[in-house]
């Protein structure tokens, strides 16, 4: 059983259409959240990914936004016009995942906004994305919210993304750098990753690890995925050396490139 929270879709309130996966803010007796459905195109791994790496977040300290799992009842949605929805609430009987809704939240902006995310946050951010290789932290898409005047972590699905493919899956792919971390939101202002990969160290014990899969419920889980995600984690983590010096690389040469680079102290 996971530790999330259960709560029961009460009323489609709203698609987010930015969303290739077509999320929407759904409330339930515990409020408002941000829904991802198991019957769009991504599948059930794109929620077990939001499982993992919020979960990893966690551990490290950095803000994420409430998770819950969200089940949706045969009869939730009938009454939305749209035969996509309709289409995709249909498909997503049972559990999903969803993340607390940031009203008033913004996109993150470096110009704008950059004041709210310092250095050493920047590089534990980076740190995270690198080892759970997260391409959408990007400028054109930064899955970085501003809400009360301080940054949120979402949308973590795409990562984990060998996971789609577990065959092809082998030792010498788990522990590989990167590359799309070059393309990182907050690389230039990540001071300081190897300090971020010695908090990561304390943060992330073997127990850490070995528990974050418990956070995903059975229903969202083939026999023995469980099992190949502790196993992902553990040998990522141990043998990291390889894609924390790659991503180390890539902030040096993002800062050579673009020397001019800072963020707004307005």
């Amino acid at each position: 059983m996971s530790p999330l929270p259960i709560h029961l879709a009460d009323r489609y309130v709203e698609p987010l259409r930015e969303g290739g996966s077509l999320p929407a803010i759904v409330d339930t007796e515990a409020g408002l959240f941000v829904v991802k459905f198991r019957g769009a195109g991504q599948g059930r791994r794109a929620l077990v990914a939001e499982i993992l790496v919020a979960g990893v977040a966690r551990r490290l300290g950095l803000p994420v936004p409430d998770l819950a799992l969200i089940r949706v009842e045969p009869a939730f949605g009938r009454s939305e016009p749209d035969p996509e929805i309709q289409d995709l609430l249909r498909a997503s009987r049972g559990l999903n995942v969803g993340v607390r809704y940031l009203e008033g939240a913004f996109n993150f902006d470096p110009l704008a906004a950059g004041r709210f995310v310092g250095p050493e946050l920047a590089a534990d951010i980076v740190w995270l994305d690198a080892f759970v290789m997260n391409p959408d932290r990007t400028a054109r898409n930064p899955n970085l919210m501003i809400h009360d005047r301080a940054p949120w972590l979402i949308d973590h699905g795409a990562a984990l993304y060998h996971h789609h493919d577990w065959e092809r899956v082998d030792a010498a792919r788990i522990v590989a750098p990167f590359p799309l971390i070059r393309q990182h939101v907050l690389l230039a202002v990540a001071s300081g990753l190897r300090e971020a990969d010695r908090r990561a160290a304390d943060a992330l014990s073997p127990e850490a690890l070995g528990s974050l899969a418990d956070d995903v419920p059975d229903e969202l889980l083939v026999e023995g995925e469980r099992e190949r995600y502790h196993a992902w984690f553990e040998r990522r983590f141990s043998q990291r050396a390889d894609w924390l010096d790659a991503a180390v690389e890539a902030r040096t040469e993002a800062l050579s490139q673009t020397p001019e680079r800072r963020f707004s102290r307005r």
